[in-house]
């Protein structure tokens, strides 16, 4: 585990309650664990309570679960994982997710069918004309009670044998809440349907 922690590697850390999410880059990698300087107070953060971890390596996102043995302001030291998972290759874990949505341009409203997202982007079918050099509002519903708000850029379209359009893009975030919030929602349910 200790060669896939790298000093002043980005890390993104997400406790319990995903408001408090923070992230911070690796300051220092020991054989008992490793020191993160957060960019945020530690609201939220507790002494041996688990947190997911979520980092880039040239070997895909590295995810894994610890807790903070010490916690100092903005510094924490994290005990080593027993395991870690690589959740695959790309930036953001990408899984399916077929919906019926809406997207908006102004008070323009678009019907659209996602295909799959990650945390940076989605792709969807659609029968209507869209123009690439604008960008869409969106909402995606997560449960009954969470949704996240993006801005949709498209980056690429295809026209379909059926006469609709297959469009990709990637996403732009309000708040940054959201964007923490998509990565731990993909995250889990991509390791929900490996565990199917």
């Amino acid at each position: 585990m200790r060669e896939l922690l790298e000093k002043d590697r980005k890390i993104t850390i997400i406790p319990h309650d995903f408001r408090n999410s923070n992230k911070g880059t690796i300051t220092e990698v020991s054989p008992n664990g490793f020191t993160i300087e957060l960019d945020y107070d530690s609201v939220g953060m507790m002494k041996h309570n688990y947190c997911e971890f979520y980092t880039q390596t040239q070997y895909g996102t590295l995810y894994f679960t610890s807790y903070p043995k010490e916690i100092e302001d903005r510094k924490i030291f994290v005990a080593n994982p027993a395991k870690h998972k690589f959740l695959q290759r790309r930036q953001y874990t990408r899984i399916k997710y077929m919906k019926d949505l809406e997207m908006y341009s102004g008070d323009v409203s678009h019907k659209i069918l996602s295909l799959d997202i990650s945390a940076g982007g989605m792709k969807f079918k659609t029968n209507e004309n869209f123009n690439i050099e604008l960008d869409y509002k969106v909402v995606l519903p997560l449960s009954e009670i969470q949704s996240v708000e993006c801005i949709f850029s498209p980056i690429r379209i295809e026209k379909n044998s059926d006469g609709g359009y297959t469009l990709s893009g990637r996403f732009n975030y309000i708040s940054n809440r959201d964007k923490m919030t998509l990565i731990q929602y993909c995250a889990k349910r991509s390791i929900e349907i490996s565990n199917k």
